[in-house]
């Protein structure tokens, strides 16, 4: 039986849960509070917060390959761990260039990957010129937190210079964590989730729209309403940056479409994914399965859509609050066809991702379920 230890003990390595028993997998999570969604579903648990190396030898101890649900590491101490034998799939290496969103935009224009503009705004270092943002990106541009950045923390819209230099006086002493992207207005914001494993094999999950709320994803739809063209180019960047980091496990990609058809990668995450949480109903092999298939050595799983078309909604936290909102997901899960999956958490609070439902269609009508995700909307958020 393998055992699998997974840094990171929230609703990514819960949902792990189910295929872990299909594949006769044992997970032994490391992650800092009893109260944890993934605590309740591991056969074991280091109780320690996911950057302690040392917590992650002692983890290492009990299983035969480690893998992430997150990326709040501290990479340099997990590479003595890994000089030291610990297997960690993906690879250190592979995580090196995706764990800094500034890193990831020069891994990408080095493999000559289409992305946005960016620099990174290094106060200390060298001086910001207005004129070079300018001439560079322009405004509106994007303000990112270089790491740590999730669920739409760390990420700003700004419009012009004065908001731009309220922000830095806003974050006096963070200033060289940020980077600076150019604004993108996209037609469509896609995603691709794909897996290779330890034989270089690669398989690719549909491409899936996704839309946002305040840089927060609220909804998927699957397939994506896409031209060939642009689907080829989606699979191309997928396969290109698995090869290039000689990658082990999923990994998700966000992209956008431009007006004419342009596909630029927005930002990459070495792990299971929001935009492939509709898989647990919707595909022959969900990407859970699929990341400890990859990560064990086991032959890779059908991507195939088993319905026409599925739409994701994330329910999102709107107040603070103990409220479990048991009428709220009663009557969710009684529509036709939708699987609620409730996270456990003990405490709602403003944008905490609490639960998804997705919702499998007979027919692919993107109209039909744009109303599904609309509704469920209505039944969770107060009017």
């Amino acid at each position: 039986m393998k055992r699998v230890g997974v840094i990171g003990g929230g609703q990514l390595a819960w949902m792990m849960g189910d295929a872990a028993k299909k594949l006769g997998v044992e997970l032994i999570v490391q992650t800092p509070n009893p109260t944890d969604p993934a605590v309740s579903i591991a056969n074991d648990t280091v109780f320690a917060a996911v950057d302690d190396a040392n917590a992650t030898e002692k983890l290492a101890q009990r299983c035969d390959v480690i893998t992430f649900e997150n990326e709040f590491v501290d990479l340099e101490k997990l590479f003595l761990l890994s000089r030291q034998g610990v297997c960690f799939r993906p690879n250190l290496l592979a995580l090196k260039p995706v764990l800094d969103k500034y890193h990831q935009r020069d891994f990408f224009q080095e493999r000559g990957l289409p992305t946005p503009q960016f620099l990174a705004l290094e106060i200390e270092k060298k001086p910001y010129q207005i004129k070079d943002i300018e001439d560079n990106i322009g405004f509106p541009l994007v303000m990112k937190s270089r790491r740590h950045g999730y669920d739409g923390q760390g990420t700003f819209i700004i419009n012009n210079i004065d908001e731009f230099k309220s922000k830095l006086n806003f974050f006096p002493t963070q200033s060289n964590n940020f980077l600076l992207e150019e604004f993108i207005p996209f037609t469509k914001e896609l995603a691709i989730i794909a897996a290779r494993n330890i034989n270089g094999d690669i398989v690719t999950y549909p491409v899936v729209e996704t839309q946002q709320k305040q840089q927060v994803c609220r909804r998927v739809f699957a397939p994506a309403e896409l031209d060939f063209s642009v689907l080829t180019k989606v699979n191309q960047i997928a396969t290109t940056l698995l090869e290039s980091l000689d990658y082990v496990g999923v990994l998700a990609i966000e992209l956008f479409l431009t007006q004419n058809n342009q596909v630029l990668i927005n930002e990459m995450a070495p792990r299971t994914h929001n935009s492939g949480h509709l898989s647990l109903d919707a595909c022959e092999t969900s990407q859970f399965e699929q990341h400890l298939r990859a990560i064990c050595g086991f032959p890779l799983g059908n991507t195939k859509l088993t319905y026409p078309c599925a739409t994701m909604v994330n329910l999102l936290g709107y107040e603070q609050s103990k409220n479990q909102y048991l009428e709220k997901r009663q009557q969710i899960e009684q529509l036709a066809k939708t699987h609620l999956y409730w996270y456990g958490k003990n405490k709602s609070r403003l944008g905490r991702k609490m639960a998804h439902a997705t919702t499998l269609l007979d027919i692919n009508d993107r109209s039909k379920a744009m109303a599904i995700a609309n509704q469920i909307e209505a039944i969770w958020y107060p009017s």
